[in-house]
């Protein structure tokens, strides 16, 4: 199974460069996930990659900062607002970065599509849409 993250940008750009290698998220997968697609923020707004992963930490914030901020792409001060109200977060290891040569609308293939708040599982029908408009 595949899920679709909503990424801003500048972390898009990070991961492109190999400078970002943790994705933090305060909620994480309750399925078995294989990789994750990359929905790029507005004003990109455009799905334009996917990454496989080794692991997903979880862990305390400052635990988690410890264990990654060399490898994070963001500012400890981003980091400590975004998890300023949780006790566990979950850092994504990024494995290995496919960006897609032609990006794609995300209406071309998700019905009534929203950007995912957290995360957003992608069924087997949207994958082969996907797949098509690649």
């Amino acid at each position: 199974m595949k899920v679709l993250l909503s990424i801003r940008p500048e972390y898009v750009e990070q991961i492109v460069n190999g400078k970002k290698l943790f994705e933090y998220r305060k909620r994480i997968f309750k399925k078995e996930v294989e990789s994750v697609i990359i929905y790029c923020t507005k004003p990109v707004g455009m799905i334009v990659g996917e990454f496989t992963f080794d692991h997903i930490l979880s862990d305390t914030p400052q635990a988690l900062w410890d264990r990654t901020h060399k490898q994070s792409g963001i500012s400890e001060d981003f980091f400590k607002q975004y998890f300023s109200d949780r006790e566990t977060g979950y850092a994504i290891q990024i494995k290995e970065y496919r960006e897609y040569e032609n990006p794609v609308q995300p209406e071309d293939v998700f019905e009534h599509f929203v950007a995912p708040q957290s995360y957003r599982y992608v069924a087997d029908k949207e994958w082969k849409e996907l797949q098509l408009v690649l």
